[in-house]
């Protein structure tokens, strides 16, 4: 009991009753146990009750969180075999043949979710639209209005 309340930061006092002893045994001490028993009583019903949980609402939330975790594992799982089913698909070791109609609908879902999540990154990245300019066309007789001939009397930045 010392180690929990320690470990839990909590008063905490317990009594042992045991066959051989005929009075129970109360840790920490009884001044201690009447202590702890006397602050718990000063806090209010409503308090009180807010903290306190019966074995069987105790299951009862372990079995909801457990059922949840279960459903969250089973989609994952599920979602990891849809993706394995659509890449062997793409390189060309079709597979869908064996599928059912929930394995169909499944796949159909998470071809669209990913579908849709690579829209909203095309979108998150969408660069703004850009005018098209186009060069004017300059009519060419020839090559010395693009060469200079001399290009040792050119200024040098020109150059």
């Amino acid at each position: 009991m010392s180690e929990l309340s320690t470990l839990c930061g909590i008063s905490a006092c317990a009594i042992m009753y045991s066959p051989y002893e005929s009075q129970p045994e109360v840790w920490p001490s009884r001044i201690g146990f009447q202590q702890v028993l006397s602050k718990f009583k000063m806090i209010p019903e409503m308090e009180e009750r807010k903290n306190l949980v019966n074995q069987e609402s105790f299951l009862s939330q372990r079995i909801v969180k457990v059922v949840e975790q279960l459903r969250k594992d089973y989609k994952d799982k599920r979602e990891k075999e849809m993706t394995q089913v659509m890449f062997n698909n793409i390189y060309d070791k079709w597979v869908v043949h064996g599928l059912n109609f929930g394995d169909i609908n499944d796949l159909n879902l998470l071809l669209v979710e990913k579908i849709s999540n690579i829209d909203m990154r095309k979108d998150a990245v969408a660069l703004p639209s850009m005018m098209m300019v186009m060069p004017k066309v300059i009519l060419r007789t020839g090559t010395e209005d693009i060469m200079q001939l001399d290009v040792k009397k050119m200024d040098p930045m020109k150059r």
